[in-house]
């Protein structure tokens, strides 16, 4: 089943700080929009309490007990009909008195209050709406007669009281909006130069992994500074490690290598007989081959996360070289087919030797050709190129059945060609180390064997 690939730092980063940025704000604006809220209502409620002050201010009462409004309403709108703000004002036995804004107006809902009374009520539900009304009881002293009570009401629709509300949510919103897009893009770019450091260490990695560089050599924050040591040191570990099992094995090398050839020149020069000196020289020769084989089976470094570069072209050309000299007599031309930069990530000596005994076998085999192609082969995602190798010769060519066994080790496709038969298997192996692959076929081009070596990119 495929795994989702994880979120990098930086995305968690920029997410978790969104979400937590975004509820603080919304948090925020919900605070300030219920603050409006109620400042608008006690500003509302002073308002309303005004207007009926003023019209208490302006009324007056004949002393028949007749009502006698203001002449000029404390607003203009209270003269508009159906402006959202209205009068009205409540007497005893049936009295009635109602701004020009509320004529026709239906304010059955409204009761009198007993003197000095007062009521703030809103939003309730009436035929106009909804609406926020405030309401204050009075007793007018009459001269010769009963006081007159008298209750004075100012109301005003909800769509205006909320239009003013949205207006301020809206701006809110928007000045939120963009206070939290600055906030984010200010956030991005401090991630970006908190996380430089470890990009740094990515970077220089990477140019350790294509052999551009020994060890991590930039300069970090002291957080990063254990890790980068301890990366450095498994680097010099690793390739410490190599030296040492290199040098071992060519100190075991020269121990066995020594008293074989001591033996065989003994066995070679004694008057023993002749069955006897045969016999112990072929074991002789067997233990030789054995020990070659194993040394530089051994000696494969494999694939290897900090491998230097190896250029391919160099080397190529001095094996051929020293190829031509030994096959002088066959007069064999070798064309190369390399693209420019090739490299192999490894040790040399495996290079040298994949290389070398595959044109050694071509060298063996061909009539007057051999083909070297060497490309290289980038994947994405990758920080080091696979790299494609492939050796034809024009010779006899190899029959598909025979294939299998030519590659087995200490198998030669002729016995009558010198040879230890162990040189394929060695490039087999060194294959298989750095996780390639070896197939071998006829040459499309040169119509003998064709030796082809694919390592992946890493």
């Amino acid at each position: 089943m495929f795994a989702p690939r994880p979120y990098s730092l930086a995305a968690r980063a920029a997410i978790a700080t969104g979400l937590v940025l975004a509820g603080f704000l919304g948090l925020v604006g919900l605070t300030l929009s219920r603050a409006n809220h109620e400042s608008a209502l006690n500003n509302l409620h002073d308002r309303l309490q005004n207007y009926v002050i003023a019209y208490l201010a302006g009324t007056e009462v004949s002393r028949y007990g007749k009502l006698l409004p203001p002449d000029a309403p404390p607003d203009p709108s209270f003269s508009q009909p159906g402006s959202g703000l209205y009068a009205v004002v409540l007497g005893d036995k049936g009295f009635r008195w109602e701004s020009s804004s509320a004529i026709g107006r239906d304010f059955s809902f409204l009761k009198p209050l007993a003197p000095g009374e007062n009521r703030f009520v809103g939003p309730v539900e009436t035929r106009m709406g909804r609406l926020y009304y405030y309401a204050f009881g009075v007793a007018w002293d009459v001269p010769d007669k009963k006081p007159l009570r008298l209750t004075f009401m100012v109301a005003q629709s909800e769509n205006q009281f909320e239009g003013e509300n949205a207006v301020y949510r809206r701006t809110l919103v928007g000045m939120l909006s963009i206070l939290g897009v600055m906030l984010i893009a200010l956030q991005l770019l401090l991630l970006r130069w908190s996380l430089t450091p470890l990009r740094k260490v990515a970077t220089d990695m990477a140019r350790v992994e294509r052999g551009k560089s020994d060890h991590l050599d930039s300069q970090y924050p002291l957080e990063l500074i254990p890790l980068t040591d301890r990366i450095n040191a498994f680097i010099d570990s690793e390739r410490e490690q190599r030296t040492r099992t290199r040098n071992t094995l060519a100190d075991l090398a020269h121990s066995l290598k020594t008293p074989l050839a001591v033996i065989r020149s003994r066995l070679e020069s004694a008057s023993e007989a002749p069955a006897l000196r045969a016999d112990v020289l072929d074991q002789v020769r067997r233990m030789d081959e054995l020990v070659a084989y194993q040394l530089a089976r051994a000696a494969t470094s494999g694939r290897q996360t900090f491998a230097s570069a190896v250029p391919v072209a160099g080397h190529a050309e001095d094996l051929v070289r020293s190829l031509e000299k030994v096959y002088a007599a066959k007069n064999v031309l070798c064309e190369f087919e390399m693209e420019e930069g090739a490299a192999f990530y490894g040790e040399q000596g495996d290079l040298l030797e994949l290389m070398g005994n595959l044109l050694e076998n071509a060298f063996k085999w061909a009539s007057h050709r051999v083909l070297l192609v060497v490309k290289v082969e980038p994947q994405p995602g990758r920080q080091r190129p696979g790299l494609w190798l492939s050796v034809e010769d024009d010779g006899p060519g190899i029959a598909d059945d025979q294939i299998e066994k030519v590659l087995q080790r200490g198998v030669r496709g002729d016995e009558r060609v010198q040879g230890h038969g162990i040189g394929l298997s060695i490039v087999q192996d060194i294959v298989k180390a750095y996780r390639g692959e070896l197939t071998v076929d006829r040459s499309p081009e040169l119509g003998g064997a064709r030796f082809s070596v694919n390592l992946p990119a890493s």
